[in-house]
């Protein structure tokens, strides 16, 4: 098992573990559960995600420069819900958790400094995650073989 990071929400409720390997970063059977629903719009809309994706961190980076917890929810809640379309439950608990942090800002008028360390392992997790989602749905991707009929394996 590889490095792993816990994410507390900043009142203390709730600890995800969110590893950078490659294997835990997406959920296989709900990206091919996505894929076979989308069917051939999947990758039109893993491209809407990742153009809504570089949105929605651009707009938390900047709003936690701002300082504005009421800036960072919709981007958050957004880019939550599109990572679990695809599976990609550690980059979704990410942006729930920042999501958290700004309503609970908003309601208690409060700053969101801390969501800070939340915002920073956010962009990377972004593009790790969503390289891994590209690589797969692209069908040019080399595959390794499954067996059958006079292959080894």
């Amino acid at each position: 098992m590889g490095p792993r990071t816990f994410a507390r929400h900043a009142r203390g409720e709730g600890e995800i573990a969110v590893s950078f390997e490659g294997s835990t970063l997406v959920d296989w059977a709900a990206f091919a559960q996505a894929r076979s629903e989308l069917g051939a719009g999947f990758v039109r809309i893993l491209g809407y995600f990742r153009e809504d994706g570089v949105k929605s961190v651009a707009a938390i980076e900047a709003a936690v420069r701002g300082q504005s917890a009421a800036a960072m929810v919709i981007p958050a809640h957004t880019l939550k819900g599109e990572a679990r379309q695809f599976g990609a439950e550690p980059l979704a608990a990410c942006a729930e958790i920042i999501e958290n942090i700004a309503r609970d800002c908003v309601e208690f008028q409060d700053t969101p400094e801390h969501a800070l360390e939340h915002v920073v392992k956010l962009r990377p997790l972004f593009q790790e995650t969503l390289a891994l989602l590209e690589r797969e749905a692209n069908p040019l991707v080399a595959r390794r073989p499954t067996g059958g009929f006079g292959r080894k394996l």
